[in-house]
């Protein structure tokens, strides 16, 4: 009598036992599995978690999981965590995902932003309202701002730009990298540069006090999501469709105006919507290979 009661009592002890240790399997577990939504440092680290806090907010509901967003220490570093899958999610630059898919194979595409539109956007290469430079050839011997050195905006496509006018980084008298879209604008405005090359929305920005276009970039695939590769197809797909449906939400414009102004939708994107920027990227390697 003694044996069976223990026995009992061990068998209830081992119940209750696995029912803690052993994972439960289903949707309660599933939900509770945290994502990182990895972001290149191209703002300021407490307004780039700012800006995506809503749509991670908006994520971890329509998905049930937790979604955190982390944020690169630089461009290089966001490039080697997506390539080495060691993030779930990620926003990217156009220039970091082509150099993604150059060093490390393709990703798995979620989509791309819709900015008034369209999914392309442009850079210009500016100068201030008083210059007397009209063309890039006027460029040559002249002072020229960067952004960060794997920006697509502020230093890639330009770059690309002026070879094609004649001028490299040789033949300006100085080129500096200052890390921000912003940086730039303020340094060409104040006269520590002649010119400088920054995205659409920061020249619209700073237009008013003294800036002025010199040439505008070609039209370029715009910032993109991307998973690890070996995200379960499930996730991949619950994700997707939850960014695809942002527009139809109802606090959409406010979720993604904070990511970017005049931001309309996310849409579908393939790899080869930035096979012109590839092409791009391969001339200015080439052309600085030959210097």
């Amino acid at each position: 009598m003694i044996r069976i009661m223990s026995s009992i009592k061990f068998f209830i002890f081992f119940a209750f036992v696995s029912s803690v240790l052993i994972p439960i399997s289903g949707p309660s577990a599933y939900a509770q599995q945290t994502l990182t939504l990895q972001v290149h440092p191209y703002l300021p680290a407490t307004e780039v978690l700012n800006r995506f806090a809503p749509l991670t907010d908006y994520l971890s509901t329509k998905t049930s999981r937790e979604i955190i967003c982390k944020i690169s220490k630089d461009y290089q570093d966001h490039i080697d965590k997506i390539g080495n899958d060691e993030v779930d999610i990620a926003y990217l630059g156009p220039a970091s995902y082509v150099k993604v898919t150059q060093t490390y194979g393709l990703k798995p595409i979620l989509v791309r932003l819709e900015i008034n539109g369209t999914p392309s956007f442009r850079g210009v290469i500016v100068t201030r309202k008083s210059s007397a430079i009209t063309t890039l050839k006027d460029l040559l011997g002249k002072r020229f701002a960067f952004g960060d050195p794997n920006s697509t905006m502020s230093h890639l496509v330009p770059l690309f730009m002026l070879y094609e006018a004649g001028i490299n980084k040789n033949n300006l008298a100085e080129y500096k990298f200052l890390d921000s879209h912003h940086n730039v604008a303020l340094g060409v405005l104040v006269g520590d540069f002649d010119a400088g090359a920054i995205k659409e929305e920061v020249f619209y920005k700073y237009k008013e006090r003294g800036l002025k276009d010199l040439q505008w970039t070609p039209e370029i695939s715009e910032h993109i999501f991307v998973v690890r590769s070996s995200l379960p197809k499930k996730t991949i797909n619950e994700l997707r469709n939850a960014l695809l449906s942002l527009r139809y939400e109802a606090d959409s414009k406010s979720i993604m105006s904070s990511i970017k102004n005049n931001m309309t939708a996310m849409v579908p994107a393939r790899d080869e919507n930035y096979n012109n920027l590839r092409k791009i990227l391969n001339t200015v390697k080439r052309t600085e290979l030959n210097q």
